[in-house]
């Protein structure tokens, strides 16, 4: 059979299925990809015309275009009239799946804060909060810090009165739980804190601090260490190691500073670890006795131990975040990165 005559069988078939036709969008639809589609009834034929002498060629494209322009008028007039009938310019579709909704995320402070949370919550530690807007006495006098204590000096604070300010770290949340409850105490003490610092890529005057009190008869600085490792091998993996480095806090004795193994080159020496193949990542030590002694715990009888962490800072080691900046400028990008 010619290719003229299976061109006219094409059109005599397409009114055919217009008779039969659903009046409706898909049904328009799938006769458009029957004849117009990539592998519809009209390219088939188009690519048999190389094959035909010269003046077929001519004469079966012409015939081909024709009726290409034919179907597409017919379909886009049927398409119109279903429109119009429907008194809309675009019929919403059904069948379409659902547009997935953009909600919120999380920030990697609280991720990071999450996490940590939830690893000393297995150990036993229950959360704790205070409020920001602190005294002076349970900022700094409890904490064994003087009027003229040098250790002051350490912390640039915001002070709204003589006796008020905005806390410097976490630490009154023990101090008002060591005044409420009786040991055992074993709490974790998470929140927001603030310092009059100079705003740059490594320090900002908002952030955020985690620390950790135990408090009870015959607690030493070797289960210090057991927890500190603990949680070092949950939160940074098990091949971590911890180097503990003698420090000094006014609330603590003994102090020490903990590092791990710079997970990022193994402790071989890198950018981030500055070369040295290990990263700070908290404070710690055995409570001071003067501090049981303010709120009242006989320190002959209880003994305990404290730590406290910057989720800031652990966030960007993780992450490898290297400006604290980016946590605040409130960029939905940059939170988006973390999922």
């Amino acid at each position: 059979m010619s290719l003229t005559s299976r061109i006219s069988e094409v059109r005599t078939s397409f009114y055919r299925d217009l008779e039969g036709l659903r009046k409706d969008l898909n049904s328009i639809e799938k006769i458009r990809v029957k004849y117009l589609g990539k592998k519809g009834c009209l390219q088939t034929l188009f690519r048999e015309i190389p094959q035909l002498k010269l003046e077929e060629r001519r004469e079966a494209g012409k015939l081909l275009n024709e009726l290409k322009t034919e179907i597409t008028g017919k379909l886009s007039s049927l398409r119109e009239e279903i429109l119009r009938k429907a008194g809309k310019e675009r019929v919403f579709d059904y069948t379409l799946p659902p547009l997935k909704p953009d909600i919120g995320r999380l920030h990697p402070v609280s991720l990071t804060m999450r996490e940590i949370i939830k690893i000393f919550r297995e150990i036993g530690f229950s959360v704790e909060f205070g409020p920001e807007v602190e005294s002076d006495y349970n900022n700094f006098q409890a904490l064994n810090f003087p009027d003229d204590h040098p250790a002051r000096d350490m912390q640039d604070t915001f002070y709204i009165s003589d006796t008020v300010l905005l806390r410097t770290h976490t630490s009154p949340i023990q101090i008002r739980v060591m005044k409420s409850k009786e040991p055992p105490i074993r709490i974790l003490a998470p929140g927001r804190v603030f310092r009059n610092e100079a705003i740059n890529a490594r320090s900002y005057c908002v952030f955020h601090q985690i620390e950790g009190l135990y408090v009870d008869k015959g607690v030493t600085f070797s289960e210090l260490k057991g927890v500190l490792e603990y949680f070092a091998y949950r939160f940074f993996g098990g091949d971590v190691k911890l180097r503990f480095r003698p420090s000094f806090f006014p609330f603590t004795e003994p102090s020490a500073e903990v590092d791990i193994s710079c997970f990022i080159c193994g402790g071989k020496g890198c950018r981030v670890c500055k070369g040295t193949g290990w990263l700070e990542i908290l404070g710690c030590g055995m409570v001071d006795p003067n501090v049981l002694s303010e709120v009242g715990i006989d320190p002959e009888e209880y003994s305990g131990y404290a730590f406290g962490m910057g989720p800031e800072r652990i966030a960007m080691l993780k992450y490898g975040i290297d400006d604290i900046r980016l946590f605040y400028e409130c960029d939905v990008r940059f939170c988006r990165q973390f999922y």
